[in-house]
């Protein structure tokens, strides 16, 4: 019986040109401590904007929805970081260049909706009763 083409088909023999094991340093492979501290972090993340929405602690609804969006985005963050592991060194830098295109589609994709509402809200014609009764 010929050891190394069975042990090779099972993934534990010789190197045919892929490594099995992606040995990317400390940052690859979380520990419990760092899936707590993630976990913390979103949980922080999370609480603060809906007291800062529930509790009315900034009177003017567009600052809350700017604290807010930057809270979001510090979420993404910390999620990526925490539960998906993304750093400039892993993966030889493919992921920090998924990074960076995950963060220009968030603010490609805040902005154009913050840009739609507030057009909308703005080209949005408002009728008054009488009007409304005047309709066909």
């Amino acid at each position: 019986m010929n050891t190394h083409i069975d042990t090779a088909a099972h993934g534990h023999g010789a190197h045919d040109g892929h490594d099995d094991h992606h040995d990317d340093g400390p940052a690859s492979h979380s520990t419990f401590k760092g899936y707590l501290t993630g976990f913390v972090l979103a949980v922080i993340l999370t609480a603060i904007p809906f007291w800062l929405v529930m509790g009315k602690v900034i009177p003017s609804a567009n600052t809350t929805s700017l604290v807010i969006l930057g809270f979001a985005a510090v979420q993404i963050v910390v999620h990526m970081i925490y539960f998906l592991h993304m750093d400039a060194k892993s993966e030889s830098g493919w992921n920090m260049l998924a990074l960076i295109f995950t963060i220009v589609l968030v603010v490609i994709t805040l902005a154009g909706s913050l840009w739609v509402m507030y057009h909308m809200n703005t080209n949005m014609m408002p009728m008054s009763v009488h009007d409304m009764k005047n309709m066909p």
